[in-house]
């Protein structure tokens, strides 16, 4: 079965290298030092005018907490606009309650501004405490993908958790493991948690995405 890579870039340069290297798909921030914020229009432009694949967009108004104010949360929508207007394939969020839950009413309404746009609910993830749960609440707020490392320090140690995820989402919502993903464990972390998709860092490398592409491909 067909493994997809996701490689995280945040930079026009980060993205050709990752093409290069063999990627399915880009998810676009900037910020990556404090794990990815939403990019600008200018940037989301010159990525999708130049590469041949699909373009996640990071929707994000700043690093630190999952919990939006309700100002950060028109930010996300004006963001959703923005991103959609300059061919965003794919849009990643991730809204918690001060509780440690997915917000699943901001959830919900950032899905439907998207619209027939696929939503991807990002590492925020790995911050609420029952993650089967959460999951549930996303697959019914219309989310179509959750990016973990099944709350582990990695996506192999992770790997026990990712496999109830995977069994728990169904055909409902996908479950794609980020968290450490190299070449020389990609194989193993599908391998123990059934898992269809992949999320590494790419930075200026093709060679780090090829391996992991190269891995996924052996029989």
């Amino acid at each position: 079965m067909t493994v997809t890579i996701e490689a995280c870039v945040g930079s026009l340069e980060e993205a050709l290298a990752a093409e290069q290297g063999g990627a399915h798909r880009l998810e676009l921030c900037e910020n990556l030092a404090v794990g990815g914020t939403t990019p600008g229009a200018a940037l989301i432009g010159a990525v999708k005018s130049i590469v041949r694949i699909p373009v996640s967009v990071m929707i994000r108004p700043r690093g630190g907490s999952f919990v939006h104010s309700r100002a950060e949360l028109d930010a996300m929508r004006r963001d959703i606009e923005v991103a959609l207007a300059h061919g965003a394939d794919m849009l990643v969020i991730g809204v918690l309650t001060e509780a440690g839950i997915v917000d699943a009413r901001a959830t919900r309404d950032l899905v439907a501004r998207a619209g027939r746009t696929p939503v991807t609910f990002h590492k925020a993830f790995d911050e609420v405490n029952d993650q089967l749960a959460a999951l549930d609440a996303l697959a019914d707020a219309g989310v179509s993908r959750v990016l973990t490392s099944g709350g582990a320090a990695s996506a192999l140690e992770g790997a026990d958790r990712l496999a109830e995820l995977v069994a728990r989402g169904g055909e409902r919502i996908s479950v794609m493991a980020g968290g450490t993903v190299r070449g020389h464990n990609a194989r193993e972390i599908v391998r123990r948690s059934g898992v269809r998709e992949l999320h590494a860092r790419c930075e200026l490398d093709p060679a780090r995405i090829r391996e992991i592409v190269a891995a996924c491909s052996t029989r």
